[in-house]
């Protein structure tokens, strides 16, 4: 009975192994994840307001409700930019590059 419990805690704090090679695939999904994050965040924002302001009613004199609408449809397309940045990183983050031409 010692044996069996002995064998259980001193595997308890081990990854198992076909966690160990795959730390630094994870830190880079991570650190992709994170950045489409705060893209996801702060581009559509700031292309709301930035374009409200200074397009649509600086430069096209459009009035504050015609803006709202025109901006709002910007930081949508922003998202779906975002989007689908994300999805063609993702897609392709695992497969390895090809450098030449094989035959």
């Amino acid at each position: 009975m010692d044996g069996s419990l002995r064998a259980s805690s001193d595997t308890a704090g081990v990854p198992p192994p076909h966690f160990r090679g795959n730390d630094s695939s994870l830190v880079s999904a991570l650190k992709t994840l994170l950045f489409f994050t705060v893209l996801m965040v702060t581009l559509p924002i700031g292309l709301y307001f930035t374009s409200k302001a200074y397009i649509f009613e600086g430069s096209m004199k459009m009035s504050s409700s015609d803006s709202y609408f025109y901006a709002a449809i910007v930081a949508v397309l922003a998202v779906h930019v975002v989007l689908a940045l994300f999805v063609y990183v993702a897609w392709n983050e695992g497969t390895p590059q090809v450098k030449g031409k094989h035959d």
